[in-house]
């Protein structure tokens, strides 16, 4: 297990790239292993809603209920843990356009966090739009504070070369800040994504966020690419926000023709998993997603998440 304290002394010994993990790994094999939910699907099943603090209240209701028949937020934060919490904030939208995280998921999940024990929960994302611009209209700036949680827009100058040693990606620069936190919870919405090899956006995806540099050119092959980073980045923890998901003009959308309400949350500790279910949200077939197969094939999760240890909720 990594600590803040390895990577600090890492930091001070490297000269150039360092190699280096994120901390304290764990993985759906581990879960196995201990008899704990791999996996929960909280679906709302209560009465319609249509006002925006009735679809609140929903967001909030589900992402606990999610988080607790997992086992507690407690089972993965300590006492005294700084969490990250990486949400998608890529794009100027309003929380209703469907192209950033629900910012009453993320705001719950800050509040278990410190209801854990932790002892300071930042969030932060690396977006494509301006970040004042992003943070601001998405809710999530504004949800985040809210909370007491500390609010980091991404300083480009202080990401830092880092030991990838992935298939495609050897090297790349990393926003240390995120790594070196004891967690980092992974929070996508789930979203339609223009590229033919990634038709579809969620966890793995997700974690372009932690990554600096052309990122673009990941495009041009970015199965191993996401492959690479997920393996880098350990995910212990990966929270899906389908309260709506955007099925078409991704990753950006726009258009509330193209957002639809699924009114559930996933919450997961493996990411391939949650990536087959929010291409099945999306009306994908998981087995014809490049990414989701090459997760699967390289042992970073699970394609067919029937088989974990599965907990389906209906929520009112």
């Amino acid at each position: 297990m990594h600590t803040r304290r390895d990577f600090l002394r890492r930091a001070a010994l490297a000269g150039g790239a360092m190699a280096l993990s994120p901390f304290r790994a764990g993985s759906a094999q581990e879960t196995k292993k201990s008899g704990l939910i791999d996996m929960t699907i909280a679906r709302w099943t209560g009465e319609e809603a249509s006002e925006p603090e009735q679809i609140k209240a929903l967001a909030e209701r589900l992402t606990e209920k999610a988080i607790n028949a997992l086992g507690g937020m407690n089972r993965f934060v300590s006492t005294g843990d700084v969490v990250w919490i990486k949400p998608n904030i890529g794009w100027n939208r309003r929380p209703e356009q469907a192209a950033d995280t629900n910012p009453d998921v993320v705001a719950t999940l800050i509040r278990l966090c410190y209801n854990a024990g932790a002892k300071k929960v930042k969030v932060g994302d690396n977006p494509c739009n301006p970040a004042k611009l992003a943070y601001a209209n998405s809710g999530i700036e504004a949800a985040a504070k809210a909370m007491d949680a500390e609010v980091v827009v991404l300083d480009a100058n202080r990401f830092r070369e880092m030991s990838i040693g992935g298939e495609r990606l050897k090297q790349w620069p990393v926003y240390p800040e995120i790594v070196e936190s004891d967690l980092v919870i992974n929070v996508p919405v789930v979203k339609h994504h223009n590229l033919l090899k990634a038709p579809f956006t969620a966890c793995m995806k997700n974690y372009m966020g932690v990554a600096g540099g052309e990122r673009g050119k990941w495009h041009a092959d970015i199965p191993p690419c996401l492959c690479d980073i997920t393996a880098f980045m350990k995910p212990r923890l990966c929270v899906l926000d389908a309260v709506r998901i955007l099925t078409g003009n991704g990753p950006s959308g726009g258009s509330l023709a193209d957002v639809k309400r699924m009114d559930t949350v996933a919450a997961g500790t493996d990411i391939v998993a949650l990536d087959a279910l929010a291409g099945e949200l999306l009306g994908l077939d998981p087995k014809t997603l490049p990414t989701v197969r090459e997760g699967h094939e390289r042992g970073l999760g699970e394609m067919n998440y029937r088989k974990l240890a599965l907990d389906e909720l209906s929520v009112a």
